[in-house]
């Protein structure tokens, strides 16, 4: 089955039956995916086999990451085709080949950082690599209002960030990102932005007129924002407020959206849009947190809809 979703150039049909599990496992909840140069998909979801690995026709080749994670988050595939995995509650990032071997671990596992300190990690978020240097950009996320930068090695360079609705201030970073010219892309989610910094964390810009940005990607010259809807009661009822995935010029312009009016668990709805990741032949992939923040609220809770494949039409 497909739904046709997307407008103008930014056309989809979303794959209903991809990818399709073993009997018996389940994602529970994807927190975000990952694509690398052969156009291999790589899942990282709550469920009890955290780290799934796919063929760009859905077969599975891989899993792997059970036991390893205390909170799964952030997961991003850098240009020398390593994995980087947030744990938010774990307080550290890892390196890993796209087999599960681990290369690096960034932050003691475990053991955050003082909240509020600024210190490396209290509860990180997600992973940019800078395509030139290799240099790594770590969100640091709910407990600080941070960015770190390191350099491949794992050697911490430089942090900018402190709490605040001000231009380079941060109301939780969710997400971070870079593009072809290093410029690094944060998702500040609880004051509605994403704003823009150069290699050194100085500011350049930002774009508003989105609710919750959560999930983040930059590919050639398009941005990706998956959004949140609302957390609170007062505007829960309220239409186009949040649950979709927009797609905007590198100027911040939107060009499409993605999604209801409402959350929905229907063809062309979102829950929870978190992680974000597109392939070489413009193949969107979404994953959503739709456990927390809806299945669990739903009378009974269940577990919903978590992630589809759009192919690019």
């Amino acid at each position: 089955m497909t739904t046709r979703v997307g407008s103008g150039d930014h056309r989809f049909e979303e794959r209903h039956d991809w990818p399709r599990l073993p009997e018996g496992w389940s994602f529970r909840e994807v927190v975000d995916v990952a694509v690398d140069g052969q156009d291999r998909v790589c899942v990282f979801s709550r469920g009890q086999q955290p780290v799934m690995v796919f063929e760009a026709d859905g077969t599975l080749t891989g899993a792997w990451g059970e036991g390893m994670f205390t909170r799964p988050h952030g997961l991003t595939a850098g240009p020398d085709g390593a994995l980087w995995a947030a744990d938010d509650d774990g307080h550290c990032v890892r390196r890993f080949t796209w087999e599960g071997e681990l290369q690096l671990t960034i932050g003691t596992p475990g053991q955050g950082s003082p909240e509020h300190s600024g210190d490396p990690f209290n509860r990180p978020t997600k992973v940019a690599v800078d395509p030139r240097s290799g240099a790594v950009y770590i969100g640091d996320g709910y407990g600080n209002a941070r960015v770190h930068k390191y350099s491949p090695e794992g050697e911490h360079l430089l942090s900018w960030g402190e709490f605040g609705t001000a231009p380079g201030q941060f109301n939780l970073v969710h997400s971070v990102c870079t593009d072809d010219a290093g410029r690094v892309y944060v998702a500040d989610r609880e004051n509605h932005r994403v704003q823009i910094f150069d290699g050194q964390g100085a500011y350049l810009d930002q774009w508003n007129d989105m609710h919750r940005p959560c999930g983040l990607l930059v590919s050639g010259d398009r941005a990706y924002v998956g959004q949140l809807p609302s957390h609170l009661d007062v505007n829960a009822a309220y239409p186009n407020i949040g649950a979709c995935v927009t797609i905007h010029d590198l100027e911040g312009h939107q060009l499409a959206r993605l999604g209801g009016v409402h959350p929905g668990e229907g063809p062309g709805e979102y829950t929870a849009p978190h992680g974000l990741a597109i392939d070489s032949r413009g193949d969107l992939y979404v994953g959503e947190v739709s456990w927390s923040a809806y299945g669990r609220r739903l009378d009974p809770p269940r577990l919903v809809r978590c992630f589809r494949k759009l192919v690019r039409v």
